[in-house]
């Protein structure tokens, strides 16, 4: 793994850089000033746009290695889209269960501070309602993946300096708080819709208030099925809210959420410039047995002979350099391909569980199902959707691995395309689900949250579990990533608090959180 410290104080990352500065990693996105002093850059509000856009850097981490430990090691391997190659790894690797603090940490001591830091800025440097609204929406979507990801987390007490020395939040109250604040931008937004901001603070939206309260209630939509299976009551409500809402939820693909990248996309170094990545058996086998035609725009043709699309499997002891690894397929992505944070097709599948599970969606299961596939296919310019809607014999394929090691015996899942209004509705939350799954790539935080909410899409277990009995084939995989050894020694208390309330008492990765429980 490369790795390149730069060792910066949390000040001067503030305003000297308009893109996110971990304070641990090398930011390969990042840009100076050219020595403007604070004075100078209030003035013209740099800084309020500088902050604002850095806060959009820990949505999905544009940091590369802030990404690989969070968005690829954790949850692109654990959930689906991705597989590692670098043997270098084994002994290290998430998707085996054998972590170490240096893999599990990032997200949780990076993206909290930094991200708590600047929303904490922004109020002392503008008092812009539309701007400040922004920055709620930003905060809730960057730090729900942590709280996803880890449990419960210090969230409201956080000091203005970033400090996570604070009690913790359960994850249950960070949820309720965040519905509160994604309302409050809402209504902020809504009654401001004319008053578009400088394109110089949003580089996703260009500064269009509209385009904004459709993300911020499509991600009250999807934190709202996040919870449909431990509070369905409160789920139901933030659902209809958001997509009846008089301006509603991402519905067009020009509505996508996707972040230009100021250098690499931070992906594109892992799986090509630095070869550690290739793309899971998973998602390669489902799409395979499909006949999927997104393959080729998702995937490169792997290099073994008789070519075709072939992932490698996650959870295995990484073969040594020189075995074939490298000739799997890999994601098929340039440099300046940008940072997709969320997409229509998306939410139409959000909105066909919401219709299965009988919420008032403004339309049917089947008709939002069969739309999501539309959006995804028109957002990767692939033909052939009403053909692949129709498919009722296509399933997912048996996975063979060339290497001739890691095969498996049977299909993952049995499940078809078409929509079947007589099946049960496990049957078709799995459709639902597969298709959101797919549609989504490469949100790998998203696919393993969902994957542990849902039990979908079904995935090839681990061949190599190194959890210690941890976890176990009745576990489901990884359901957490552990706390920071830094909390163990400076929050311990809190943390322990927060272990014994919300984790029974256990810090591992076979402890769900709250939303999990199914």
């Amino acid at each position: 793994m490369k790795k390149n410290i730069l060792l910066t104080s949390l000040l001067l990352c503030l305003i000297l850089f308009w893109s996110a500065c971990t304070g641990k990693y090398l930011d390969f996105n990042t840009d100076s000033t050219g020595g403007a002093t604070d004075e100078e850059v209030g003035r013209d509000g740099y800084a309020v746009n500088a902050t604002l856009l850095g806060m959009g850097d820990f949505v999905v981490p544009t940091a590369v290695h802030l990404n690989q430990f969070a968005e690829v090691l954790a949850g692109g391997n654990l959930g689906g889209y991705f597989a590692s190659i670098n043997p270098g790894f084994n002994g290290n690797t998430i998707s085996t269960f054998n972590h170490n603090d240096q893999w599990t940490r990032p997200a949780f001591n990076d993206v909290i501070p930094q991200v708590s830091i600047r929303w904490n800025d922004m109020r002392t440097r503008t008092e812009n309602p539309v701007l400040l609204a922004v920055s709620d929406v930003l905060r809730v979507m960057a730090i729900v993946r942590v709280t996803d990801m880890y449990g419960p987390i210090p969230y409201s007490k956080i000091g203005i300096n970033g400090s996570l020395t604070a009690p913790y939040d359960t994850q249950e109250d960070v949820y309720k708080l965040m519905f509160e604040q994604l309302e409050s931008a809402i209504e902020v937004l809504t009654a401001n819709r004319t008053n578009n901001f400088t394109p110089l603070a949003d580089n996703v939206f260009r500064g269009n208030v509209m385009n904004w309260i459709r993300l911020a209630n499509s991600m009250k939509l999807r934190m709202a099925l996040r919870i449909s299976n431990v509070n369905a009551t409160l789920a139901q409500q933030m659902a209809e809210a958001a997509v009846n809402h008089e301006i509603g939820v991402m519905y067009t693909n020009a509505h996508n959420a996707l972040k230009p990248v100021v250098a690499t996309n931070p992906i594109f170094m892992q799986a090509h410039d630095w070869s550690d990545e290739r793309v899971s058996a998973d998602i390669v086998s489902f799409m395979n047995g499909f006949n999927d035609p997104r393959r080729e725009r998702f995937f490169t043709p792997a290099t073994f002979v008789g070519g075709g699309f072939i992932g490698m499997r996650s959870g295995v002891i990484i073969p040594s350099t020189g075995s074939g690894t490298a000739n799997f397929s890999n994601i098929n992505i340039t440099r300046d391909t940008p940072i997709m944070w969320m997409n229509a097709a998306e939410v139409s599948f959000l909105k066909a569980e919401g219709a299965l599970r009988g919420w008032n969606m403004g339309g049917s299961a089947e008709g939002f199902y069969n739309e999501g596939i539309i959006l995804s296919f028109d957002q990767w310019g692939a033909s052939g959707a009403g053909q692949y809607i129709l498919d009722n014999t296509s399933r997912p394929a048996t996975y063979s691995d060339p290497l001739g090691s890691f095969s498996a015996t049977s299909p993952a899942s049995h499940i078809t395309i078409m929509w079947d209004e007589s099946a049960t509705m496990e049957t078709n939350l799995e459709r639902i689900i597969t298709q959101k799954w797919i549609a989504m790539f490469p949100l790998g935080v998203e696919a393993w949250s969902t994957y542990r909410r849902t039990g979908f899409p079904r995935l090839m277990p681990a061949i190599a579990n190194n959890s210690g009995g941890v976890i176990t084939p009745t576990t489901g995989g990884a359901r957490r990533l552990p706390f920071p050894q830094s909390e163990y020694l400076e929050n311990a208390t809190n943390m322990w608090n927060a272990i014994n309330t919300d984790l029974g008492g256990q810090d591992n990765m076979g402890t769900n959180v709250w939303w999990a429980r199914r």
